[in-house]
């Protein structure tokens, strides 16, 4: 194959057919010349002959029989026992009968040689798929979280002090059966599929009317960013299913969307957002108090959008997926 350093590329053999086939070269001058062997001038020449210019571009060296490849039946087997009980090679091999360096070649080649290619509900091959400009489509959903009495919660002060606190905390109420209620965080996020470029609000509900008034704003957000909102996708929520909703999208000229009932794979780029946001910023460290949590979730997403590196990306924030920003022109 032609490489940097090739004595013969593509170019050249053309070069050497024409002039051994239409100038009259004979096949040691027209080696000489170029000073390759005598075998491999008459070889290009002799494919320019049959192929012309066609013929002198890198064939593929992959031969045309492969008696020892491995027979289709036994490569739908492994295929099988892989998608179905999420076996190794290992295992498999030892139901099979073929060496485990086999089976894994069998499923490397299938792209199953990693469990992450795999759901873990279905068996599937899971099918990933991306928008290809900034908002073509967005994201929305809401992530509930428990408030942080004051003084901080279990997770940080153990669940004996983290109860003290909870009954310390001003506004606490208590139910019927005594349980400690000091309610609900719902964070309402907006993720762009093609960039990843995330936005968050926190609420003390879900109800519809706020979450209009979160998508209205992130549409206006992301506007201002250069990034015109074509459509949303959401779950089926009551807030997403009502007629507010629709008229709203309708209003702001977004087409909306929803996931399959009891399919949040379909919005799995949001759902893996919320894992994000759970470990990066809700239970990151040890908060005083709800108050303090909430204050600091516009520097994470900040962070998240113009330092984190993204790996579903390339490795680079989200940020530098928008266009049409100072020192931003892919």
């Amino acid at each position: 194959m032609s490489h940097a350093n090739a004595a013969l590329t593509p170019r050249q053999r053309a070069r050497i057919g024409r002039l051994v086939i239409e100038e009259g070269w004979t096949v040691a001058s027209a080696a000489r010349f170029f000073r390759v062997s005598y075998p491999t001038a008459a070889k290009w020449a002799h494919r320019y002959a049959e192929m012309g210019r066609a013929g002198m571009d890198d064939r593929s060296s992959r031969p045309h029989r492969s008696p020892n490849k491995t027979a289709q039946p036994l490569v739908r087997k492994i295929v099988h026992k892989r998608l179905k009980t999420r076996r190794g090679p290992v295992e498999i091999a030892s139901l099979t009968g073929v060496p485990a360096s086999t089976v894994y070649a069998v499923l490397k080649r299938c792209r199953l040689n990693r469990l992450s290619h795999v759901d873990v509900a279905t068996g599937e091959v899971i099918r990933r798929y991306e928008h290809d400009h900034p908002g073509s489509l967005i994201h929305v959903d809401v992530k509930k979280l428990g408030n942080i009495p004051d003084g901080g919660g279990w997770r940080y002060v153990g669940r004996a002090q983290g109860l003290r606190n909870r009954l310390a905390t001003p506004g606490t109420s208590r139910s019927r059966n005594h349980d400690v209620n000091l309610g609900h965080a719902f964070v309402h996020t907006v993720i762009d599929d093609h960039s990843r470029l995330a936005y968050a609000e926190i609420h003390d509900d879900e109800r519809t009317t706020t979450a209009i008034g979160v998508l209205i704003r992130a549409v206006a957000w992301f506007a201002a960013r250069g990034v015109h909102v074509e459509a949303v996708l959401s779950d089926n929520g009551s807030c997403y299913r009502s007629h507010a909703w629709r008229d709203a999208c309708r209003d702001l000229g977004i087409k909306h969307r929803r996931t399959r009932p009891y399919r949040p794979q379909t919005n799995g780029k949001i759902e893996r957002f919320h894992r994000t946001l759970a470990d990066g910023w809700a239970y990151s460290k040890h908060y005083n108090s709800e108050k303090a949590r909430r204050a600091a979730l516009p520097a994470w997403l900040h962070f998240y959008n113009h330092h984190r590196q993204h790996s579903a990306i390339g490795k680079v924030p989200p940020i530098t997926r928008l266009n049409n920003l100072p020192e931003h022109y892919n």
